[in-house]
């Protein structure tokens, strides 16, 4: 029996960085429900834009550094 592990962590290894994505916010307020947060790539229109984009209730979106 090996005293070795199976799987060692190594702290040194990164993954390669993706570069940044610029994404667009717009946020409708409705008086009857919950508002709705659409998130979206600037600069699109048409189909493009129609199939790049989503929607959900905007309670459920968090502030980027809360996360980290």
């Amino acid at each position: 029996m090996s005293t070795e592990p199976d799987r060692v962590a190594d702290d040194t290894h990164t993954s390669p960085r993706r570069p940044d994505v610029e994404l667009s916010m717009t946020v409708v307020q409705y008086s009857d429900g919950p508002d709705r947060c659409t998130v979206y790539p600037p600069g699109l229109s048409g189909v493009a834009r129609m199939s790049t984009w989503l929607s959900a209730d905007r309670s459920v979106f968090v502030e980027l550094d809360a996360m980290r």
